[in-house]
């Protein structure tokens, strides 16, 4: 059994919603003025893990796993460890496509569930976009100009809103049985200063990738009035270089999560001098994050196959022992497909036993170790 150690005594106390008798108040600072409550007290309990313990994450981690799918209350993950990640990636692409109404709205209903459930034992929902291109209607790795047809006055501008319109449509489902939005860490455009996806740094101008997310924070936020979203950038490695990182930033306005996807630099640990790139990004990262009161996260990582079994515990303690990286507060890695693709191990896997050991480090937090994170933050208690 993992043991708690104080900082999960200070997890699990966050639900207190008093201090002295008087109910406390959180502070906004989300970039949504209208932020429900639940959306601030995430943001707040998320940003108050920098420098304490870092959340696990993986994308459909609920979906299916090696050798199994669709199982309710089931992950590779809990199998291994005996807990679920605490946080819970999806992908919006199937519910806001070029397809039919039956099929659009079946899309949605599924993945509505799957949000739904990992709210209700207690995890954070966070969805990325793979979304296609509006000008040719192929996949997200068509790399046809795109993003210059789909902002205002662009011919493809009214079918980029209607796929927003739908992803408004999902996130503004997500409501609990007393009617409460649920909070979601959305992460649009992600990885964009690669060359594989159409919003790519080589497919669009920095002022139209700027305006892009520009557009679609204020679609969602203000003309949709959606206001249970935290907003997540993420581009892919920068290899320590910073200004690359803030290069297509799209400003401290439109932005509370600040984070980048790294796999090409994680992928073998006998490359020291690229591990080492790697946590150097992760440090600039969290130190521009906390002096704009936001938010550090690696938002994608992990070894395909997880071809060499200590891949967790050596990759978290490098970024655990850098002074500035281990102020990261979130970590997720991609999904569990089959024997061929999978990023977390499952029973039986050479790496079962180190990952274990990543669990019962006390400073990685899995969902029995929350508590309630959307729960009203003491200011005694969080300030220790």
């Amino acid at each position: 059994m993992k043991k708690k150690s104080p900082l999960m005594v200070f997890i699990f106390f966050i639900v207190l919603s008093t201090c002295y008798g008087q109910k406390t108040v959180i502070e906004n600072n989300t970039i949504d003025a209208k932020a429900t409550a639940e959306t601030k007290a995430l943001f707040s309990n998320l940003k108050n893990l920098a420098g304490k313990a870092v959340l696990f994450g993986q994308q459909d981690a609920l979906m299916y796993g090696v050798g199994w799918k669709g199982e309710y209350d089931k992950s590779d993950v809990k199998l291994v460890t005996g807990a679920h990640p605490a946080l819970f990636g999806w992908d919006l692409e199937a519910i806001a496509k070029d397809d039919t109404d039956e099929n659009l709205n079946e899309n949605a209903q599924k993945l509505k569930g799957y949000c739904l459930q990992a709210y209700k034992i207690g995890g954070i929902n966070t969805l990325s976009w793979h979304v296609q291109n509006f000008v040719t209607g192929k996949n997200f790795y068509d790399t046809t100009k795109c993003v210059s047809s789909i902002l205002p006055g662009g011919a493809k501008h009214t079918a980029f809103t209607k796929a927003l319109d739908q992803v408004a449509l999902l996130i503004k489902s997500l409501k609990t049985d007393k009617g409460t939005s649920i909070p979601v860490i959305f992460r649009p455009f992600h990885e964009n200063t690669g060359n594989w996806f159409w919003w790519g740094k080589p497919f669009c101008s920095t002022e139209e990738y700027k305006a892009l997310w520009q557009f679609t924070v204020q679609y969602l936020r203000d003309k949709k009035q959606l206001h249970n979203i935290i907003y997540a950038y993420s581009p892919d490695r920068t290899s320590g270089n910073f200004e690359n990182y803030m290069e297509r930033y799209p400003g401290d306005n439109l932005v509370d999560v600040l984070g980048f996807d790294n796999y090409y630099e994680f992928k073998d640990l006998n490359d020291e001098k690229s591990i080492d790139l790697a946590v150097k990004s992760i440090g600039q990262i969290c130190n521009y994050a906390i002096s704009k009161n936001k938010i550090a996260a690696l938002t994608e990582t992990g070894q395909e196959k997880i071809v060499q079994p200590k891949w967790f515990t050596t990759v978290f303690n490098k970024i655990m022992n850098d002074t500035e990286a281990y102020k990261i507060s979130y970590l997720m890695v991609w999904r569990n497909a089959h024997t061929g693709h999978f990023y977390a191990p499952y029973p039986g896997h050479p790496s079962e036993n180190d990952f274990k050991e990543f669990y019962n480090n006390p400073k990685t937090l899995f969902l029995k170790d929350l508590g309630d994170i959307y729960g009203t933050i003491n200011p005694l208690i969080s300030s220790n």
